[in-house]
């Protein structure tokens, strides 16, 4: 299964992936969106949920080569 985790720095806060995927996704108090099940992300569009491409894929080793970059 895949992971998926919320760049805070990208997040705007605009609350699309919670009314796309409530299941998978909320904001928290600082307005930055958090997944709350990756599964559920998955299911609703993955990394294409977020209009600011602020949901990103966890994959251990390929993520942090994408950072090094």
């Amino acid at each position: 299964m895949k992971e998926y985790k919320v760049n805070k720095e990208k997040c705007v806060g605009c609350g699309t992936c919670v009314a796309i995927c409530p299941e998978g996704s909320k904001l928290n108090n600082d307005n930055k969106a958090e997944i709350i099940s990756s599964a559920k992300i998955e299911d609703c569009g993955g990394v294409e949920l977020c209009p600011y491409e602020a949901i990103e894929e966890v994959n251990g080793v390929e993520l942090e080569e994408e950072e090094e970059r």
